[in-house]
């Protein structure tokens, strides 16, 4: 484990508010998900905006003609570095539910933590794709968000398919690059996501290591909704895929029908560690939510990234 994180044992939670984080999980009842006191975990300095620190440009757009997924619709962005002049490809990073890693008043605020580890050198210039998942109403909502929820997400997300994978490298990125030099050297690419987008995130990878290298879970799903607790026994019984993983979890997570996400996170890292992948588990006390993910988003990204130095 690395130095730089700090660890929490496991505790078990008996008293706290009642939480549900809208849109995370579709139909859970709201007595599923205890929250814990998760402001032990604040933004630190990496996650504030810094003077003397180049912005990255957004540009917000979207996606209104897969084949794969059919009759949907989605918004995604595009975060370019100010670094990035096109001279060389630049590293990527996919995030599921795009609007919650963009938000630069959010619990992640991904364009920021970019500036300023892009700045200091301690991640190589990367270009970020925000991907929501897909809509199936006539037209798109004007404001991308929880609310109204995209109906096709946990079909995307919880799946363990090859659609959504397909859906990314054969229909969408390639709109990014169109515009943008972008790396195909799978160690200058990284996938994430929080819950049901950590799960797909990790689909990803596992099924085209040759295109994602890193991995990035935040309270992954890694439990029975669509198969998904399937993959503790698979990792242990397949030989290890060229593929980094980043897992955070939280003692305040989900515990319900489908499964019991601390439980299954943790099987996810004992499995990893059999398996004897790059991996790094960050366990501590929080919710169903970014917060504690947040917090530690910058030395995660410094973990994953740093064997890719500008």
């Amino acid at each position: 484990m690395q130095n730089h994180f700090v660890f929490h044992r496991l505790l078990v939670v008996l008293a706290g508010s009642w939480f549900l984080c809208g849109g995370l999980v579709a139909g859970l009842d709201a007595a599923s998900a205890m929250c814990c006191d998760d402001s032990q975990y604040p933004l630190g300095s990496d996650s504030q905006r810094q003077a003397g620190v180049p912005e990255g440009k957004i540009e917000q757009r979207t996606f209104t003609d897969s084949q794969i997924f059919p009759e949907t619709r989605r918004h995604y962005s595009v975060y370019v570095p100010a670094q990035y002049d096109g001279s060389q490809p630049a590293c990527l990073m996919v995030f599921q539910d795009g609007h919650a890693y963009e938000a630069t008043d959010g619990q992640f605020r991904v364009p920021v933590v970019f500036d300023n580890l892009i700045h200091q050198g301690e991640m190589p210039i990367t270009i970020a794709v925000f991907i929501d998942p897909g809509h199936k109403k006539p037209e798109l909502p004007p404001q991308r968000g929880w609310r109204p929820e995209p109906e096709n997400r946990s079909f995307e997300y919880d799946t363990l398919s090859d659609a959504y994978t397909r859906f990314l490298l054969e229909e969408l990125l390639p709109q990014v690059e169109k515009d943008y030099r972008v790396s195909q050297d799978p160690t200058r690419r990284a996938i994430g996501g929080i819950s049901s987008g950590g799960i797909c995130a990790f689909t990803v990878a596992w099924q085209r290591p040759d295109s994602f290298g890193k991995v990035l879970s935040h309270v992954g799903s890694f439990v029975d909704i669509r198969g998904g607790h399937n993959y503790p026994p698979l990792i242990r019984k397949s030989d290890p895929k060229a593929i980094r993983v980043f897992l955070q979890g939280g003692t305040g997570d989900l515990d319900n029908r489908f499964g019991h996400w601390p439980l299954a996170n943790q099987e996810m890292a004992a499995a990893l560690k059999f398996a004897k992948y790059d991996y790094e588990f960050v366990f501590g006390e929080g919710g169903h939510n970014g917060i504690h993910g947040g917090s530690i988003l910058p030395d995660s990204l410094k973990w994953l990234w740093r064997d890719i130095k500008p």
